[in-house]
């Protein structure tokens, strides 16, 4: 299997990516095609002494994170995202994995790859940390303004990622809200609700977001503008716990002393609530499987990343996906009466 690496695209190309890619290719997790800027990436390989199977595509061109996507899609026709997607659409490689801008990569994905099956929307697949392991959000920033039956497509399009790849057995399926009552939420997500308990799911209801790390839904729904920013919410959270739990620890000597026997325990604390720990999102609903990275990804997220995507080809994911049924909402929403 063959993953193709967009290796000028994040915040640490194109080292981080290039390392990353190398550590992939090393543990046999896939072979790797980066796709960059030769001069760019040959002495970055020169020290790590990759394997044989590893190959570069050249291109000089590259998206950067603040142009915008279509038109830079319109100028900029060898950029190593566009390139990268373009060897999935051509069969060369299994799946394209990118730290780059978000928005490039997904409107290469729509160019070249197309959507899925029925689906209207794709959508961010993001792991979530919880107190009962990792659960699945969606959407993570594709769609900012959503009807009720792309929440639908969601709900069916992360279920089946949570099953296939995730491994988990009847995934629990939740629409978040700000009240657990099937009458609370706006338009949009009355009408999913409606949508949801009618569809061939294990849907549990209504979440509220104080309840997310819990971990009682193993996928949970909503549109990309509230999901981006609850997990950045909770990006920075985790930053500032830390450095919060820094700060306090350096004001007395006891804490300092008891700081060293909770050490291993914050270690694996942090570990969990690691964004490289996960690798990357998948964008789902497109023809293809491309993994969206953080734009800050460093060589261990990066390899992550590269696990993902070959898990997802390994299970068969996008022929998965062309299979689910669309969604046409003809749901009535209804609203809580005051009392």
């Amino acid at each position: 299997m063959r993953i193709a690496v967009d290796a000028m695209g994040g915040d640490h190309a194109p080292r981080e990516i290039v390392r990353g890619a190398v550590e992939a290719a090393r543990e046999k997790i896939a072979d790797i095609i980066l796709v960059g800027d030769k001069r760019s990436l040959e002495p970055e390989l020169v020290p790590l002494q990759p394997p044989a199977t590893l190959e570069i595509v050249h291109t000089e061109q590259v998206i950067e994170m603040d142009e915008q996507p279509a038109l830079a899609l319109r100028r900029k026709r060898e950029a190593s995202i566009i390139v990268a997607t373009r060897l999935v659409k051509e069969g060369r490689a299994a799946a394209v994995v990118s730290a780059g801008s978000t928005g490039a990569q997904m409107a290469a994905a729509l160019l070249f790859l197309g959507r899925s099956g029925k689906i209207q929307r794709p959508a961010i697949a993001t792991i979530m940390p919880t107190l009962k392991g990792p659960k699945l959000l969606l959407d993570a920033g594709a769609n900012v303004d959503c009807r009720p039956e792309h929440l639908y497509e969601f709900a069916l399009m992360g279920n089946l990622y949570a099953a296939r790849v995730m491994g988990i057995s009847k995934p629990r399926v939740a629409l978040l809200n700000i009240g657990t009552e099937a009458c609370k939420g706006n338009e949009q997500t009355l009408g999913a609700y409606s949508l949801l308990k009618e569809a061939e799911l294990n849907f549990i209801g209504n979440i509220e977001g104080r309840d997310i790390l819990a971990g009682e839904a193993d996928v949970i729904v909503c549109d990309g503008f509230v999901g981006n920013a609850l997990l950045k919410f909770g990006e920075g959270m985790a930053q500032a716990l830390f450095t919060m739990i820094g700060q306090e620890i350096k004001k007395t000597l006891r804490a300092q002393l008891g700081a060293a026997l909770v050490l291993p325990a914050l270690k694996g604390l942090k570990k969990q609530v690691d964004y490289t720990e996960y690798g990357g999102a998948p964008l789902l609903g497109v023809q293809g499987i491309s993994i969206i990275c953080h734009g800050s990804s460093n060589a261990r997220a990066i390899k992550n990343a590269i696990k993902v995507a070959s898990r997802c080809a390994e299970q068969g994911l996008v022929s998965a996906l062309g299979q689910l049924p669309g969604a046409g909402y003809a749901g009535e929403v209804r609203q809580c009466q005051p009392s």
